[in-house]
């Protein structure tokens, strides 16, 4: 059975960090691509950050130089190191598997983000 549970969101003023935690079971982990998406109320899902088994990682512009993205593949976990957290950034994390995400198919809950002062 396929679990995926995201964790460490919080409220955070600008500037501040956070770092998100991401375990996914009942998956091939160490040959997939995962990702860390982001919704906010009324947009669509975007990408946010991308890492392969190799720990190649793309992000979206709006992140770059801000967010890092990283695995550890023994422990089927995915992490999202935030920076410099700006308001822009306040949404709903989810983490997904690329072939389910391209398919809008996100299995967790999410983990909420909100950055304000």
């Amino acid at each position: 059975q396929v679990q995926v549970e995201e964790s460490g969101g919080g409220v955070v003023q600008p500037g501040g960090s956070l770092r998100l935690s991401c375990i996914a079971s009942g998956i091939n982990f160490r040959t997939t691509i995962m990702g860390w998406y982001r919704q906010n109320s009324g947009n669509q899902r975007e990408m946010v950050a991308q890492i392969t088994p190799g720990d190649g990682t793309a992000y979206a512009d709006s992140v770059m130089g801000r967010f890092t993205i990283s695995r550890d593949n023994g422990k089927n976990m995915v992490f999202l190191q935030m920076d410099n957290l700006k308001p822009i950034d306040t949404a709903r994390y989810y983490c997904e598997e690329l072939y389910f995400a391209r398919r809008g198919d996100f299995r967790g809950q999410g983990t909420q983000v909100t950055v304000s002062s």
